[in-house]
């Protein structure tokens, strides 16, 4: 009973995504995106695009890391990606990941600490897919969306596709549609 205890003090605990905004807003909605529906959209986009990683992947690791990436940002906050990371940026998320997965009952938390760890690092297949699906959906917002966080937060063109381009050690394929969406955006003036 004791372990059921810490489990729905854990659920409880991650509420709180919901109230953690991102950068961008979802397509035909004003307002800003949280944590959680960002986490629900990455991992459902995860299952769909499967069949086009570079690697074989274990979408169900895949589907994990997606669902526990972004634990960090309760202590951490969200930051763009085209700003780029501190490592005092990365240690706290590292240390709220930590805090919140310790809640959990002994050794349940190893797991979800390993994926996380192994998403960060993005050295395997399925790390390397989860890493690209988790762009799709900002870019989606912001190609769908006339730039609104681009323009917002000064990203140029060159930022987007350096940044993005890391979509292909996930996927080649994914990562070709979607250069041709953001080419698309830079000729209609959405990308600068």
């Amino acid at each position: 009973m004791e372990d059921i205890e810490k489990i729905l003090n854990f659920v409880v605990e991650i509420e709180k995504l919901k109230d953690i905004y991102r950068k961008t807003k979802p397509v035909g909605l004003e307002r800003f995106e949280n944590s959680a529906e960002h986490s629900w959209h990455v991992c459902l986009t995860a299952l769909m695009l499967k069949d086009y990683a570079n690697d074989e992947v274990d979408i169900n690791r895949v589907v994990k890391m997606l669902l526990i990436h972004d634990l960090g940002e309760f202590d951490a906050g969200d930051t763009i990606v085209y700003a780029g990371q501190t490592d005092e940026d990365k240690a706290k998320e590292a240390a709220g990941t930590s805090r919140l997965l310790n809640m959990l009952p002994d050794g349940m938390a190893d797991e979800f600490l390993e994926l996380w760890h192994e998403f960060e690092a993005g050295e395997t297949a399925d790390s390397r897919f989860a890493k690209a699906i988790d762009r799709v959906p900002p870019l989606l917002h912001n190609i769908h969306g006339d730039g609104h966080s681009w323009k917002t937060h000064g990203v140029t063109k060159e930022k987007v596709f350096s940044v993005n381009q890391r979509i292909s050690l996930g996927s080649k394929e994914l990562w070709s549609v979607l250069r041709n969406k953001l080419e698309d955006a830079v000729n209609a003036g959405i990308l600068k």
